[in-house]
């Protein structure tokens, strides 16, 4: 029995290590990243311009998911608390406490920032090195630490991380960032809210317990569902603006349809703000930002066949 204890131990410590990497993985909001990331190759897509090297797309890809990713840890490690109070969130691995945060995790964190920076600035140049750290930081520090808990104007002012994003793209490309950079990162401003707000209302109860001032628990349910839907049609607005719809059919073809299913959803919203209707309006701001991201990424592909 002796011998077969030594011989099963290492099996099981490697078992334990590979756990415990994946959860150490997770606290870096790996899906988000990378949702991310394709905001920022979309937004070199959407910009007149050179097309990037091979070399110089990498670069940005890993340079935004890394900082996007150290910014999702950040927002994890400083918020085990109000995590523990909320349903959605109580089950993360600094909650409990399968991981602890301290100094070593906000060390690592920011010398993940400053590599993303530096492969920005050294492989592109200083303007996507500018918004790649600013969406870190707007993300990390703005929302989390000083807007989160104390105004519901949270998301709106940390959704700027997902512009950023948009922003480092088409600086990768033009560092003067022309209009249909601006437009395009304006669009994703605007995407946010509607898209939080409707899982803050499916969650309300979430962020009573936690003590976050998110606007569906202030205003009642149909005036929550009339913003949303506001923002939806400002968003859908920004999104066929000429200088995008320059970037060609395929990007047309999406941003319509996916703004129409945005709209619809939101629309319903008002007409029955229920927490099944909001649930359903956010799902369709993931599928509007998809169909957005890939009309402009595979608008950028199709140009490239043509002129090739």
């Amino acid at each position: 029995m002796a011998e077969q204890s030594v011989v099963i131990q290492p099996a099981a410590l490697r078992a334990t290590g590979l756990a415990q990497a994946r959860l150490a993985f997770s606290v870096f909001k790996p899906r988000i990243a990378l949702e991310i990331t394709l905001t920022a190759i979309a937004g070199a897509a959407v910009t007149p311009g050179p097309r990037l090297a091979l070399s110089e797309l990498l670069a940005l890809a890993v340079a935004v998911f890394l900082s996007a990713g150290a910014a999702g840890a950040y927002n994890q490690v400083m918020e085990p608390d109000v995590d523990a109070r909320m349903l959605r969130t109580r089950l993360r691995p600094f909650v409990t406490g399968t991981l602890t945060p301290g100094p070593l995790w906000l060390s690592t964190i920011a010398a993940i920032v400053v590599l993303a920076v530096g492969i920005a600035a050294t492989a592109l140049n200083t303007m996507v090195a500018v918004q790649v750290f600013l969406g870190a930081f707007t993300y990390g520090y703005i929302y989390t630490s000083w807007l989160k808990r104390r105004t519901w104007l949270n998301i709106v002012i940390g959704g700027l991380a997902g512009s950023f994003a948009a922003l480092a793209g088409s600086a990768a490309v033009d560092p003067a960032l022309p209009a249909a950079a601006w437009v395009f990162a304006a669009a994703l401003f605007f995407w946010t809210p509607p898209h939080f707000w409707s899982l803050a209302f499916y969650n309300k109860r979430d962020y009573e317990r936690a003590g976050i001032p998110m606007l569906p628990n202030l205003l009642s349910d149909r005036l929550t569902a009339i913003v949303i839907l506001a923002h939806t049609v400002v968003l859908v607005a920004l999104t066929l603006l000429p200088p995008l719809l320059a970037t060609g059919w395929l990007y047309g073809l999406c941003a319509v349809i996916g703004g129409a299913l945005f709209l619809k959803a939101s629309i319903t919203f008002v007409r029955s703000p229920t927490r099944v209707n909001g649930l359903a309006n956010f799902h369709a701001s993931l599928w509007q930002l998809g169909l957005l991201l890939v009309g402009a990424i595979g608008s950028g592909v199709v140009s490239d066949w043509f002129v090739g």
